[in-house]
């Protein structure tokens, strides 16, 4: 929101002033400027065409204070992408065809800018100040605005907190966007397919920790928004916490929203699954000095993993949102998780209305990915028709909970799938199915959908792996103390325990 200030020519034709404008205040002081570093920039780059190189990053028309200015950089620009030179000539013939010529006199400003200077050498210093006034102003109208609706009655708290986390979220990711040309993004789509021939892996993006998965998808990409939706022990909190864990150990930083479960439980299913520990065992205190000593080992190699945990019960879309972005600025956060959709709430506006909350919950985390370029995976709860229907009991994409909006909002939706947990023991082969799990991608926005992922899931810890990995089976088993249930054999199941007990 720049000012709209009004300018005349000097007496001594030297230049433009500033009137009396009372819009230019602020607090009764002047907003931040530079006006003789924005002459000299701008005498520069039509100096020098190579000049624009050294700046294009740091400045955009409402970086310079004048209106007449901004004039005069917009044509330097245009005159760049058209590839023609750019001097005292040329620029006076664009801004004739862009019909701000007037601005400038006629030209003649032009002529006393090109005399300021007598070579380029300084403008990235003088560009960068002129970058720091213009985020100067930038603050100072978001400040204001904010105290202005702080005073009214009327105004929702958490909604203008909202406004303003946004506003200075975007000063401080100041390089404005907007709708580009073809042309202007071809080549780093160009670039960016051949770094993926060039690229020997599997995962091109953000490895997931199941390779067979990673070999499907590429890896989580921004700004995607990942739905993995199954019904209550179906492993979802466990592929959460095996993405994060991936990812960390990439050396990309994790935001992990847990709307139910403490951060004190995710860290110890953490600690147990990178220690092949039975989480159960070690809550009741039952486990070995072996077992012990495993996630004593572990406890480095997770503290090494830059997981950051945000524990807050019933977050609004609105505070989730805000959480992320100040975890994006301190941290540099690669991936957003949620664990999960609808245990979070909706806007004031949307109360009553279960499914518009949900669907208001999905486009917000949809925008926070876009927002922040990362990728979002929301966990979500399948409905109840699962289990009452026949046969498999493979989920399908309209047995997602309250609300169609999550299947329009996602581009990779997830069905964490166990057969054995609904006592299926061998598929159409008479293959065993003991111990091994599908991720059926229902919807897969760059690919392939209606397709199945075959892993491995280890029902005793709680985790996901491939399937030509070793099983935790075949680690030391937790020897069975004075009270405690005995180790469970390879392939055994735990259905016949109260479902709370089952780590998931």
């Amino acid at each position: 929101m720049e000012d709209q200030a009004t300018y005349r020519r000097n007496g001594n034709g030297n230049g433009y002033a500033k009137t009396a404008d009372l819009s230019n205040y602020v607090f009764g002081k002047v907003q931040p400027q530079a006006i003789p570093l924005e002459g000299a920039v701008l005498g520069a780059l039509m100096l020098e065409r190579d000049a624009l190189m050294m700046v294009a990053d740091l400045l955009t028309p409402e970086t310079f204070y004048l209106n007449p200015h901004q004039n005069i950089y917009r044509a330097i620009i245009r005159l760049f992408e058209a590839q023609s030179p750019i001097d005292l000539l040329t620029v006076t013939e664009q801004m004739r065809k862009d019909g701000t010529i007037e601005t400038v006199d006629g030209g003649y400003y032009l002529v006393e800018l090109s005399h300021q200077v007598a070579s380029s050498a300084n403008i990235e210093y003088h560009a960068r100040i002129l970058a720091q006034k213009h985020i100067q102003r930038q603050l100072i109208v978001a400040a204001t605005e904010t105290i202005r609706d702080a005073y009214e009655d009327a105004t929702d708290a958490f909604a203008l907190l909202e406004k303003t986390e946004i506003n200075l979220f975007k000063i401080g990711h100041r390089k404005a966007k907007s709708a580009q040309h073809v042309r202007d993004i071809t080549t780093s789509v160009i670039m960016e397919a051949e770094r993926a021939m060039q690229y020997t892996g599997e995962c091109i993006g953000i490895p997931s920790g199941i390779r067979a998965l990673d070999k499907e998808t590429g890896g989580w990409r921004s700004p995607d928004l990942v739905i993995i939706a199954g019904r209550p022990a179906m492993g979802k909190t466990a592929l959460a916490l095996t993405i994060a864990k991936g990812s960390a150990k990439d050396g990309t930083g994790v935001a992990f929203f847990s709307l139910e479960m403490s951060k004190a439980q995710l860290v110890q299913r953490l600690v147990c699954m990178e220690g092949k520990v039975n989480g159960q065992m070690a809550r009741n205190g039952k486990l070995t000095q072996d077992d012990f000593r495993r996630m004593c080992e572990a406890q480095p190699v997770v503290d090494e993993m830059p997981i950051y945990i945000e524990d807050t019960p019933a977050m609004s879309v609105i505070e989730l949102r805000a959480a992320a972005r100040r975890l994006k600025m301190k941290h540099n956060i690669g991936a957003v998780i949620v664990d999960y959709l609808q245990l979070m709430r909706g806007g004031e506006d949307q109360r009553g209305n279960r499914e518009r909350e949900i669907a208001q919950i999905s486009g917000g985390l949809k925008a926070l990915a876009k927002e922040l370029e990362v990728p979002v995976i929301a966990l979500a709860q399948l409905s109840r028709a699962v289990e009452v229907r026949g046969g498999s009991k493979r989920p399908q994409m309209s047995d997602l909970r309250e609300s169609g909006a999550i299947e329009n909002d996602a581009d990779i939706i997830l069905f964490p799938y166990r057969p054995e947990y609904y006592q299926i023991t061998e598929d159409e082969e008479g293959n065993s199915l003991a111990g091994v799990a599908e991720l059926i991608i229902g919807k897969n926005r760059h690919g392939r959908s209606g397709i199945s992922v075959m892993c491995g899931f280890d029902e005793f810890y709680a985790l996901f792996r491939d399937l030509d990995e070793k099983p935790s089976s075949q680690f030391p088993a937790t020897a069975p103390q004075s009270g405690a249930s005995a180790a469970l054999p390879e392939g055994a199941s735990m259905r016949g325990r109260n479902e709370e007990d089952i780590p998931f």
